[in-house]
């Protein structure tokens, strides 16, 4: 798909991601397909591991336009997420003005405070009318400073950043916006205004079986539907950090590097590593308690 188009309906739109692997319920296409057909910002929030992060990335290839990712931290400010000036070449730039002669400073000032001296940081480039159209992912939001959010409004609503000393910058195609949270801390409502909301859940047994289907194929089919009802079920139990799908589709593929075809009480014991990522968790669920899920899901 060219890079200035998008799908022209849900079903395009929900097309357009399973070609890319990415298998959404009929909520999330429909919230997804009118971001686009709206030129709105899409909010994901959700709990760690359930795709946020990667429907930025599907639409950014389905879509055939730029990944530009800001990936969100604490400290984080205007120069690391937006543009800075090189000073340092600014100041060169002064002194060999100087050198030559030039002793008008307004005229100086001006030659320095120019594209050439200005350096995009990811929100930047996301709009540079000189780039070709982009996907802006704003990674895990809520881990940034509110005050951080504040930079973000004139983005979001226009599709612009005003630098003080150069003007302001306009993007020629509107870029896809993508912004996720884990929800370790409220975001704004400024923000909330601006954007498209969508939560996106763990998948239901089904659709994870479609995920595991198109993200791991060479796994059997027997096993992915035990793979699958097992971490369903696992879910449901009081652990420091439930398995996303990531963690799903890895432990999938460590089974059958494994050569395995079915899950055993053994099994699950010895490759939890690979679908559990905390020793509590793990010391929770080994032994007879991962002997009591397999055999709650009618595997054991």
């Amino acid at each position: 798909m060219a890079g200035d188009s998008l799908p022209a309906s849900v079903d395009a739109t929900a097309r357009l991601l399973a070609d890319q692997g990415y298998i959404a319920d009929r909520a999330l296409a429909t919230t997804i397909h009118l971001a686009l057909a709206m030129r709105r910002p899409l909010f994901l929030e959700g709990e760690p591991g359930t795709g946020k992060t990667e429907i930025a990335k599907v639409l950014a290839a389905g879509l055939g336009r730029r990944l530009v990712r800001l990936q969100c931290y604490d400290g984080m400010d205007l120069a690391a997420a937006a543009y800075e000036w090189d000073h340092a070449r600014q100041l060169m730039a002064i002194r060999l003005a100087e050198a030559a002669g030039q002793t008008d400073r307004d005229a100086l000032a001006r030659d320095i405070y120019t594209r050439e001296f200005l350096a995009a940081r990811p929100l930047f480039s996301a709009i540079d009318p000189d780039l070709p159209p982009a996907v802006l992912l704003i990674d895990e939001l809520d881990r940034a400073d509110e005050p951080f959010e504040a930079f973000l409004l004139e983005l979001l609503a226009d599709f612009q950043i005003t630098v003080p000393e150069y003007g302001t910058v306009r993007a020629k195609v509107a870029p896809v916006v993508v912004l996720t949270s884990n929800r370790t801390r409220e975001v704004h409502d400024a923000i909330r205004r601006r954007c498209l909301y969508q939560w996106v859940d763990y998948p239901d047994a089904t659709r994870e079986r479609a995920i595991l289907a198109a993200k791991a194929p060479e796994v059997p089919g027997a096993l992915a539907a035990q793979v699958v009802a097992f971490v369903q079920r696992l879910r449901g139990e009081e652990l420091f950090k439930l398995p996303g799908v990531a963690e799903t589709i890895d432990w999938a593929n460590a089974l059958r590097a494994l050569d395995q075809t079915e899950l055993t009480p053994g099994v699950v014991d010895e490759t939890l590593g690979a679908l559990l990522k905390y020793q509590d968790d793990i010391a929770k669920v080994r032994g007879a308690e991962a002997a009591r899920l397999l055999g709650e899901t009618g595997e054991g």
